[in-house]
């Protein structure tokens, strides 16, 4: 098993496209953009369809957020306020 990368990294390697990556997984290109751009976490059914359009197993995928999570509403490090 090669070493584990992310999306984006995979497709850079194996030279496929989002638009690529869309048609052969059949998944929304919305959420395609998001994944490889590292702003959604896949669900299992997604990685599977990913991995399987890459040619490669969904192990070899690092599957996390590159963008930091941020809440935008809610108590945050100021508690007890609200915005």
């Amino acid at each position: 098993m090669s070493r584990v990368k992310n999306i984006a990294e995979w497709m850079a390697e194996l030279g496929v496209s989002v638009e690529t990556l869309v048609d052969t997984s059949s998944l929304d290109p919305k959420i395609v953009r998001a994944i490889v751009n590292g702003q959604y976490t896949a669900s299992p059914r997604q990685r599977q369809r990913l991995a399987d359009a890459l040619g490669i197993e969904p192990e070899q995928i690092a599957w996390a957020h590159t963008t930091p999570v941020e809440h935008m509403y809610g108590h945050g490090p100021q508690f007890g306020r609200s915005p």
